[in-house]
């Protein structure tokens, strides 16, 4: 069975060209296709030749940090979620006062240990909302 032809004829990439570069025109190429979201280096050539935009995309490497921080945060404050949930749950099942009281207090333990935490989280955003709004 043949393969259907496309609807666009016109857009069909069908005429392919070599072409030889040196080094600095290669290496420029090489670092406008790695700075941007395009795969190929023949896209980029494409895109020039058509005068559309190439989108460069910057990683700010000063923002690691701050985030490594914040993603451990994250995920400190998820494990003591889940801890209150887990007592709850005991707290909700046990039968007597004394039992009942013995997880409220172990709550509220847990619940005072995550006040460091969003202050942390809090006083990390509030960093990365300065250096944002100041560009």
């Amino acid at each position: 069975m043949s393969r259907r032809k496309a609807k666009d004829q016109d857009n069909i990439l069908s005429h392919p060209i070599i072409v030889r570069l040196t080094e600095n025109q290669f290496i420029k190429l090489e670092k406008i296709r790695m700075e941007s979201d395009i795969k190929t280096i023949g896209e980029v050539v494409r895109k020039i030749l058509n005068n559309r935009p190439i989108k460069l995309l910057h990683k700010d490497v000063s923002m690691n940090l701050p985030m490594e921080e914040m993603a451990l945060i994250r995920k400190e404050i998820k494990s003591i979620g889940v801890n209150i949930n887990q007592q709850t749950h005991r707290f909700h099942i046990s039968q007597n006062d004394t039992e009942r009281s013995f997880h409220a207090i172990k709550t509220s333990e847990t619940y005072k240990t995550i006040e460091p935490k969003i202050d942390r989280l809090l006083a990390i955003i509030s960093k990365l909302a300065e250096k944002w709004l100041q560009e």
